[in-house]
């Protein structure tokens, strides 16, 4: 399990996170939406331990990342994955050396464990007949995959995904997310999803949270979240311009 206890975290003057509480339960699909620069892609990075919150907890399975020592921190991270928004590939490694990358950094493995590993993730991603490739040669919805393979390939029990549809077209974002539906059906992994997407929100989501200006307005189901009466919350689903969201 996840939780956040009324977290703050303040840069310079900015205030980003406003008293935040969250709680994700182990194999759910967690969605957090809202407009660019409200706090989503910090609240991810405060569940990683990238930084320490002025105020408030983060606990992972009851363990305060936000108190821990650095050993202790990356023993937390070995439990996560990453698909940053970008893909993050390394330009000069192939596509099989891009995902096997976790594994060589940490020496998890002989080279023959590695490459069976490596050929799993990517047999798993439909992948395969890319292994050999250049970043530079795959298209943008294929170095998504490549990222997410190389997020799981140390079988983590958390994924944390920033905005893994942006710039994809709809029958990409579709593949994206039945990838991710498809890591917690069969890897009964805790997804973290940042997105502005709200079908792909809709489709892949347990519960859904809106922040606004750091704080949580609403968290429910996706049909809690599509009934709303908050004018916020409707406002942004429904992608007016005109309501009480400043535009």
């Amino acid at each position: 399990m996840i939780e956040l206890h009324n977290i703050c975290k303040r840069f310079g003057s900015k205030i980003v996170l406003d008293d935040v509480s969250l709680k994700i339960e182990d194999g759910e699909t967690f969605v957090i939406i809202g407009q660019s620069g409200v706090g989503k892609t910090t609240i991810l990075r405060a569940i990683a331990g990238f930084f320490n919150p002025d105020s408030g907890e983060v606990l992972i399975d009851g363990i305060h990342m936000d108190r821990a020592t650095s050993r202790v921190k990356a023993n937390l991270r070995e439990k996560m994955g990453f698909l940053f928004q970008s893909g993050a590939l390394i330009n000069w490694l192939s596509v099989r050396e891009n995902v096997a990358l976790p594994l060589v950094e940490h020496r998890i493995g002989t080279k023959e464990e590695i490459d069976r590993i490596v050929d799993e993730k990517l047999e798993l991603l439909q992948l395969t007949d890319a292994a050999e490739k250049m970043p530079s040669d795959i298209s943008g919805g294929m170095k998504k995959r490549v990222g997410l393979a190389r997020a799981i390939v140390r079988n983590p029990r958390i994924i944390l995904y920033d905005e893994p549809t942006s710039g994809l077209d709809p029958v990409m974002s579709a593949k994206i997310d039945e990838l991710i539906i498809k890591m917690k059906n069969e890897l009964k992994v805790t997804s973290i999803v940042v997105t502005h997407d709200m079908e792909s929100a809709y489709r892949i989501a347990d519960r859904i949270a809106m922040i606004y200006k750091g704080s949580v307005l609403q968290c429910g189901t996706p049909e809690e979240i599509k009934n709303t009466t908050n004018p916020f919350v409707r406002q942004f689903i429904e992608g007016r311009l005109h309501g009480p969201i400043e535009v």
